[in-house]
């Protein structure tokens, strides 16, 4: 029983880390252009055929073919005689084109661009679209004009007129978040539609771009570029890797070998998401849209993988506007925060959807997630107080050791239950041979051994299944955390990138994943093996070089974690080892071959 429970164990988590190593497909090299107007490093691929882009693969309820969308340039909205007008506060730099009467990028005045960089990290750059841009509709889109109507330190109106006979006027205002219900990363958006006629007139539907969104860097996972929405009850979130084509799934017939130029999602959108590793936009309406196109798009590659293409997604979220009276006017109101994915922030419900904390896309072990983080923010908030040098590393330090200590009763119990189980390895031997030939009496024969001797057999695996939803938990959390990025702990300048000190024969050389292993096989050492079976022993061997290829190029906080975890484990294992167990392990009692049942021993007694 016991060698099937480990066996079991052992095959979930090997394939939670398959699934986790095969989410981060690469990209299949493709042919690439010089982007004309692009600097001589920025290349993006060649576009996508026109014929290509009108079957798209939809979800939900299937809905008429997409025109054609404008391919990227690295220059999009740079329209000749532009003005970019600000909108500033404290957190967010809005820069505003009366092209399109749209958010032409955001910086994020608290993110730096690169590692010890003093520019700061800009969203929708580069773009398709200009955010909040109105996509596909000739007269109204990124190349319109329009007049400004009134601008102040907060607040920017825009005015442009369409066809003659619609006036839409474009409001946004940016607060400083320091009202009740305000947050400064969102601002308020409002476009109205007004009929110059007397006659009613119909409106299409309406797409706002919610920007576009760009790897953080040439190493991308599944996860880490998404769209996102809610119909009010449930949440959808489509990866890059839904697009892309190619990939592992495609080898074995499970998805598609073409990449896939966009996905049409239809249905009540309650909010939409465009999101990265760290930064994301989200829109929500006063009234729920009708639907939300992802597509795939090319961007400039990196200036490290010159020679490998980069693709990006963008996003736009779609409105049935009703059709305006003689003189009468239609208005779609929505906010829009384009900030980092902090979750304190985003389950705030003071300002936020309840389900808005989602954008996050913990996944399956959200649960466990959002307690981690929560806890490592509070412990980050204390260690702060006392020293801002390496606050965040003390807080995975400091979150994992009351993680163990929490744990400690049911680790305790699992180390005495191993044991126990290799004290008894002897007589299960001898079982196992005595009743190779009715397994039936073999299994009732061994629970009376384990009853005998106080061994449960489930107790090494229980232990490892309830760490592992934490152990999950804290790898999706510390992948997407924006608190981590750039933050530096010991030798680690980024504790949300690996902590590569230096390249040997082009191979990067982590130094904290290389401990968490040298930290497995030394605990796994030191801890009783339940089993005697020769396969599982070498399969056991073998984990702690497993599990450092797997995690080497992961973010240093997820070894850092795994490391303090081995070590307190390691010191654990010491004591145990040193302790004697209370269990009286006396020989085992005779067993009959016949009945399985015990015998007792009948000591003769003295004459008198």
């Amino acid at each position: 029983m016991d060698k099937k429970n480990l066996t079991i164990g052992v095959a979930l988590l090997l394939a939670a880390f398959v699934s986790m190593y095969f989410s981060s497909k690469s990209v299949p090299p493709r042919p690439v252009t010089t982007t004309p107007g692009a600097t001589p490093t920025q290349t993006v691929p060649a576009a996508t055929t026109p014929e290509a882009t009108t079957n798209p693969t939809t979800t939900g309820t299937a809905v008429p073919a997409q025109p054609p969308h404008t391919e990227i340039t690295a220059l999009a909205n740079n329209v000749e005689g532009a003005q970019v007008d600000l909108l500033v506060n404290n957190f967010v730099e809005v820069r505003l084109s009366n092209y399109g009467g749209a958010i032409r990028e955001v910086a994020l005045r608290k993110f730096a661009e690169t590692l010890d960089s003093k520019a700061r990290f800009t969203f929708n750059k580069p773009r398709t679209n200009p955010m909040l841009g109105i996509v596909d509709l000739p007269g109204l889109g990124r190349d319109t004009g329009f007049s400004i109507v009134s601008q102040n330190a907060s607040e920017v109106v825009y005015r442009a007129v369409f066809e003659n006979r619609i006036e839409v006027t474009r409001r946004y205002f940016l607060p400083d978040g320091s009202a009740p219900g305000t947050d400064p990363y969102q601002l308020r958006h409002e476009t109205t539609f007004r009929n110059l006629t007397d006659q009613t007139l119909p409106l299409p539907r309406i797409a706002l771009s919610l920007g576009t969104a760009s790897p953080i860097d040439d190493t991308i996972y599944g996860q880490e570029l998404t769209t996102g929405y809610s119909d009010g009850k449930d949440q959808h979130f489509i990866e890059h890797t839904k697009l892309q084509g190619g990939g592992f799934l495609a080898m074995i017939g499970m998805g598609s070998k073409e990449p896939t130029p966009f996905i049409t999602s239809t249905g009540a959108v309650a909010w939409s998401s465009l999101s990265n590793q760290f930064f994301t936009s989200i829109l929500t309406p006063d009234q729920s849209g009708v639907g939300m196109i992802t597509r795939r798009v090319p961007l400039p590659s990196f200036a490290s993988t010159p020679d490998r293409p980069n693709f990006g997604l963008s996003a736009e979220t779609q409105f049935d506007v009703p059709s305006l009276p003689p003189q009468g006017s239609a208005t779609i109101g929505m906010n829009l925060y384009v900030g980092p994915k902090e979750y304190r922030r985003l389950a705030n419900a003071d300002i936020f959807r309840a389900d808005q904390d989602k954008v996050m896309n913990f996944g399956f072990f959200s649960f466990f997630s959002q307690i981690l983080l929560t806890m490592m923010s509070w412990v980050h908030s204390w260690m702060f107080s006392l020293s801002p040098t390496w606050a965040w590393g003390w807080a995975v330090v400091i979150t994992t050791l009351i993680l163990k200590t929490v744990f400690l009763p049911l680790t305790l119990a699992a180390s005495r239950s191993g044991k126990r189980m290799q004290k008894i390895q002897p007589e299960m031997k001898e079982l196992r041979e005595k009743f190779k030939d009715n397994p039936q009496k073999m299994q009732a024969a061994t629970m009376e051994l384990f009853k005998r001797h106080k061994v449960n057999p489930m107790g090494g695996c229980i232990p490892i299944l309830l760490t592992m939803p934490f152990f999950f938990g804290f790898f999706v959390m510390l992948r997407s955390a924006a608190e981590l990025r750039f933050e530096s702990f010991l030798w680690a300048s980024d504790l949300s990138h690996p902590d590569t000190i230096a390249h040997i024969f082009g191979l990067p050389l982590n130094i904290m994943p290389i401990l968490m292993g040298a930290t497995m096989i030394i605990q796994m050492r030191l801890t009783p093996m339940p089993t005697a079976d020769n396969a599982q022993a070498k399969i056991f061997k073998f984990m702690p070089w497993m599990f450092t290829l797997f995690c080497y190029n992961f973010s240093c906080a997820l070894a850092l974690y795994s490391t303090v975890n081995g070590l307190f484990t390691i010191g654990q294992q010491l004591i145990i080892n040193r302790m004697e167990d209370p269990i009286d392990t006396a020989p085992a009692a005779p067993v009959t071959a016949t009945t399985g049942k015990k015998v007792k021993n009948v000591t003769p007694r003295k004459k008198k």
